[in-house]
């Protein structure tokens, strides 16, 4: 077959190709290189063939047995305060307006005086599990639900906090979760990407939330801008005003043939892999797209049940696609840091507003359908804040100590797992670790965290690094 080589591939193959003459002979002079029989080099070539024909997103068998097929992750970025939503602290009305000498230590920033929440507090469901008044609607459903009261991460900061809790380190230069989600089960359905981030705008630090980093590019997350979720226009440059979907047909085969060929004269090219499926992705998605983004479609009391405004209708749609198939579903409760209330705590009531009754609908949607058994809905944000005050009545961030909360998917619901000491400052009873909770994640939907691995730059990576264990008591 004729084909020219790019100066890159022809520098690197005459670079490398003298070592593998000369390792080449010494394995040949060690009997360790059978040189009279091609089998090896044909099942290599085979396999290599075999594999660049399969989908990167064809769903894989799990690590052992599932108990959830898909995750709703909904993301308050800006971090809600714990202390005025689901970790009630009464000493800090006992003691509002002081500094306690134990709440100073080991500090290097300036800490407040103890702020008590304005919010009240009331226990719900069978085990009486505390929640605030911000949240009526997801309290009534508290008995599905697990709170985690002793989260603790590394960095009272956005960036670095963001970064932690979507892909396990600080710094941008790892796979999210959703990558490593799609990378090690796939996706049910070929027609709609694996991996949907909903945001409207974009988090303080933007794609890197939901990046593939060094995996294949396929398993990037597929943002969708949902400041206005019209079907037609919500996936940018999807539909072909100038040629019917026929002459589309026939234009992406061409480019498709001539993509194999290109590759089948250079080996595995992970980014060109990448390439032909998102283009096939890309053609599919003018139809599959237009039906799952369609609420119309949905009866007036399922719209009624989640209401209306932008983030309930990303509830809506997130269940629309879980039902189709999707793996993950990420939702940004806004652009920016929204939660991020250093001037005013009382503004939390206006996030809770626009977001408890989505949510609770949510939950009962997935119940009623019988999808909630398999869906995995995590909420929380990158940190908690301080239970002292900024300012009059604002909160700072805060790392050592907050909440999140799991539902469905094989979680033990009605539940509150760990604490925070009495001033809700640090987690002290079943820590839980960013680490902690994506390994609690991947166990759920079937996956060793220390198996899904991904060889790059010499050695094995992974979502947990070297750290994370499987929080057991959460699991039903």
């Amino acid at each position: 077959m004729n084909f020219t080589l790019s100066r890159r591939d022809w520098l690197s193959r005459m670079g490398g190709g003298f070592g593998t003459l000369g390792l080449a002979s010494v394995l040949a002079e060690a009997g360790l290189l059978d040189t009279e029989s091609p089998a090896s080099a044909a099942e290599s070539s085979s396999t290599s063939a075999s594999s660049a024909a399969t989908s990167p997103l064809a769903p894989r068998a799990p690590h052992f047995r599932a108990k959830a097929k898909r995750v709703i992750f909904l993301f308050m970025n800006g971090g809600p305060s714990h202390v005025d939503t689901f970790d009630p602290k009464p000493a800090l009305q006992k003691y509002a307006g002081t500094k306690p000498e134990a709440l100073t230590k080991n500090y290097q920033r300036s800490v407040g005086n103890l702020f008590p929440s304005p919010f009240k507090f009331a226990k719900y469901g069978q085990a009486g599990i505390d929640v605030s008044e911000l949240f009526p609607h997801i309290a009534e459903k508290i008995d599905d639900i697990c709170v985690i009261r002793s989260m603790h991460t590394d960095i009272p900061n956005h960036e670095p906090g963001l970064l932690m809790m979507n892909s396990g380190n600080t710094q941008p230069t790892r796979p999210s979760l959703g990558s490593w989600l799609t990378y090690g089960l796939g996706t049910e359905n070929q027609n709609l990407p694996g991996y949907v981030v909903f945001c409207p705008g974009k988090p303080v630090v933007g794609p890197q939330l939901w990046s593939n980093s060094f995996l294949p590019g396929i398993f990037q997350g597929c943002h969708i801008d949902n400041s206005k979720l019209d079907p037609r226009t919500v996936i940018q440059h999807v539909h072909n005003q100038y040629l019917p979907a026929a002459a589309q047909r026939q234009q992406l085969d061409l480019l498709q043939e001539l993509n194999r060929e290109h590759l089948a004269a250079r080996g595995a090219d992970g980014q060109l892999e990448a390439r032909i499926e998102s283009l096939e992705m890309a053609f599919r998605l003018q139809f599959a797209a237009q039906e799952v983004f369609e609420l119309s479609r949905e009866s007036e009391a399922t719209r009624k049940l989640y209401g209306s405004g932008q983030f309930a209708d990303a509830c809506l749609v997130a269940r629309r696609l879980v039902e189709r198939g999707v793996r993950m579903v990420q939702l940004y409760y806004g652009g920016g840091q929204p939660w991020d209330d250093h001037g005013d705590i009382l503004n939390h009531k206006n996030h809770a507003l626009a977001s408890d009754r989505p949510i609770a609908a949510l939950l009962a949607d997935l119940k009623s359908r019988g999808l909630l058994d398999e869906t995995l809905v995590v909420w929380g944000g990158e940190f908690g804040r301080t239970p002292w005050s900024e300012g009059a009545k604002g909160r700072d961030h805060h790392s050592r100590g907050f909440t999140m909360w799991l539902a469905g998917g094989g979680v033990k619901g009605g539940q509150a797992l760990g604490n925070t000491d009495e001033f809700g400052n640090e987690a002290v009873e079943n820590k839980v670790h960013v680490h902690d909770l994506h390994a609690t994640l991947l166990h759920l939907l079937g996956l060793d965290h220390t198996r899904l691995t991904y060889r790059y730059s010499g050695r094995d990576f992974r979502l947990t690094d070297v750290h994370g264990r499987v929080v057991g008591e959460i699991i039903a």
